[in-house]
């Protein structure tokens, strides 16, 4: 109970201060968001009167105090552009990214883990060498080419998956692969080289010299150990997948909040933006607790006490 309120608290203070930076560098953009709400063909005072009702003509810090007080209530703002309620935005897009986040997170662990087992069991081998070439490629890849190849070979050259649009299993499959293997290529890195290292303890090479197979040894032994910083990496992901979207979704059609940041920044409507870094960090916060309280069970030796 201490460890979750200490994580609590720290994940409040960490909010706040994403609270203030993004503010901070929104209040500081050129835009005008007072213009962008009167239209372009709206006179001076039309302006000035709507700069006056959303209080866009105070001192920074009252601006900011009043965001944090709506901000504690619930309340993100409303859109410039949309004038809709920002809350009601993100709420609308957050199940559609939450899909297309848990099923990056299934393909990067997929994908990852087998891929830096296999290198991990012959180091050296042609094996290890082209799974550790296909991670380089897969770190290197921008998403968008990855995205664009994927839809290209799976979806037009040989159509087995739609070409996009949000559906069913069919439509996550391309655009969820697609987030997942830049992540999976850093899991098989991580697990290769934690399992190399874990495989080279006096405790490995004592089972070795009692005559247990190596497979037995990397299974019931080795994996668990090397699979610590795993539990560390998945935490950060929920946050990194949930705002790192938008060139996925934008690519893919996908009706999520990476596509309505996309929406929010070409037009600066700086509410949205707000939002949208806000969730991304609660997010960020909560993978990260959750990824505190589940290492004890994971690695025994781990105790807060």
């Amino acid at each position: 109970m201490r460890l979750i309120l200490e994580r609590v608290l720290q994940g409040v203070l960490v909010l706040l201060a994403v609270s203030l930076l993004t503010f901070a560098l929104g209040f500081m953009l050129p835009a005008d968001p007072a213009r962008m709400v009167a239209g372009p063909s709206a006179s001076v005072e039309t302006v000035q009167s709507i700069r006056r009702e959303l209080g866009l003509d105070k001192p920074f810090w009252t601006q900011y105090g009043t965001y944090l007080g709506h901000l504690l209530g619930g309340d993100l703002g409303r859109s410039y552009k949309q004038s809709s309620s920002v809350t009601e935005l993100i709420v609308s897009r957050l199940p559609a990214t939450l899909l297309l986040m848990l099923g990056g997170i299934f393909f990067e662990l997929l994908l990852g883990l087998s891929s830096g087992i296999l290198a991990a069991v012959r180091p050296g081998g042609w094996l290890d060498r082209s799974l550790m070439g296909l991670s380089y490629i897969g770190v290197s890849a921008p998403q968008f080419v990855l995205g664009l190849s994927l839809l290209y070979l799976l979806a037009y050259k040989f159509p087995i998956f739609p070409l996009g649009g949000y559906g069913g299993l069919q439509h996550l499959v391309l655009p969820a692969l697609t987030l997942g293997i830049g992540g999976a290529s850093w899991y098989a890195r991580v697990v290769r080289s934690n399992l190399l290292e874990v495989m080279g303890q006096d405790y490995v090479r004592t089972a070795l010299a009692k005559g247990v197979s190596r497979p037995r040894i990397l299974s019931k032994h080795a994996l668990k150990n090397a699979l610590i910083p795993v539990v560390a990496m998945v935490g950060s992901d929920f946050g990194y997948f949930l705002s790192g979207s938008v060139v996925v979704e934008s690519v893919f059609g996908w009706p999520g909040m990476g596509k309505l940041t996309w929406d929010a920044v070409r037009v600066v409507d700086i509410p949205i933006i707000l939002g949208v870094v806000l969730v991304s960090a609660v997010m960020i916060v909560l993978g990260n607790l959750l990824a505190d309280l589940a290492l004890p069970f994971v690695d025994p030796r781990v105790r807060y006490d």
